[in-house]
């Protein structure tokens, strides 16, 4: 997909911080996250677990996780208008409705007490539909994977194979056709090849819904697949961003390059892997200045100071001193 100079953003995300209030006083879990995804276009937010990415999901239902869970700055526009500030009403028709959640866990996200069929004919009860609802779920299972809707219908959550779940709560999501689709982890549970047929799934339906697609995930793989623009997190802040092609062709941020060396690769030979060396800090913990600083190969004197997203080519950026534009003062970024 090309540039999407002249499209309005589906989604905007506007240096969106998100903390947790605890007993030491509220904690910052993201600092300042900022992208934007276009109709159509599948946006990949990478990170390791603990980086934020999950939370970021959340807050653009206003789902974040309650007590202690709030919203510090920042916006949230979806088709212009800012999620942060809806009715509880509005909040409702968007959820299910222009905006579709594939939640990690399919067993968490399901009601053990409901059969299938009512939790895929709920949406329908909180929103207008032309068609058939009983018609529509069952042409979403068949559109799935699903070859015997019938006895899905009727099973409990309980009955189903993880891979089963997942493809249902995709059914779910895409109900009434929601221009966005928020997938996070879609497929942690799942063995590689159901893996993959999910992913060929989400994809698919991408193209024949016209649906924007926000996929969270630490799985690099993926978003090189599926993506057309990637954003990677660490330690609550974006660090780096671009179109697919280009970031995997001219990957910057040293932790970025981490990520890819640590891929599990076939064509290495030997298989080695090249993990960074250290671990994502917790919250509590995050350095002043460049957050990725004590576990760098590269960190030197201006790291100190929190780098700005610098310019790195056409529409990528990269919060990275190394990649500071010439005549920039590596201090420009203090203010953190």
């Amino acid at each position: 997909m090309g540039m999407h100079g002249t499209s309005q953003p589906l989604l905007e995300v506007e240096d969106l911080s998100i903390g947790f209030a605890g007993d030491q006083g509220v904690i910052a879990i993201t600092d300042k996250v900022s992208f934007k995804i276009h109709p159509g276009e599948a946006y990949g937010l990478v990170g390791e677990s603990g980086c934020g990415k999950s939370v970021t999901c959340l807050s653009l239902l206003k789902l974040l996780p309650v007590p202690g869970g709030r919203v510090l700055s920042g916006r949230i526009l979806f088709r212009g208008r800012d999620i942060l500030k809806m009715t509880q009403e509005e909040l409702r028709s968007l959820r299910g409705g222009e905006i579709g959640m594939i939640f990690q866990e399919p067993g968490a996200a399901l009601n053990p007490l409901w059969p299938i069929r009512r939790q895929l004919l709920e949406p329908f009860q909180y929103h207008a539909y032309e068609g058939d609802p009983q018609q529509r779920i069952r042409s979403l299972l068949d559109r799935v994977g699903i070859a015997d809707p019938d006895r899905v219908l009727s099973a409990y959550p309980h009955q189903l194979s993880g891979g089963m779940l997942q493809r249902v709560m995709i059914a779910m999501a895409l109900c009434l056709n929601p221009s966005l689709l928020i997938a996070d982890e879609p497929t942690t549970a799942l063995d590689v090849t159901v893996q993959a047929q999910i992913m060929e799934l989400i994809e698919d339906l991408r193209r024949e819904f016209q649906a924007a697609v926000l996929m969270v995930t630490h799985n690099l793989n993926l978003v090189a697949q599926y993506a057309d623009r990637v954003g990677v997190m660490y330690a609550g802040r974006l660090v780096e961003e671009g179109p697919v092609d280009d970031f995997l062709r001219n990957t910057l941020h040293p932790y970025s390059q981490g990520l890819l060396a640590a891929l599990p690769r076939l064509d290495a030979g030997s298989g080695l892997m090249h993990p960074i060396p250290g671990q994502v800090p917790r919250p509590a913990d995050y350095l002043s200045g460049c957050r990725f600083r004590d576990r760098c190969p590269h960190a030197f004197e201006p790291c100190g100071q929190k780098p700005d997203l610098f310019p790195a080519g056409e529409g990528h950026t990269v919060a990275c001193f190394l990649h500071a534009p010439a005549g920039a003062p590596a201090a420009a970024g203090a203010t953190a």
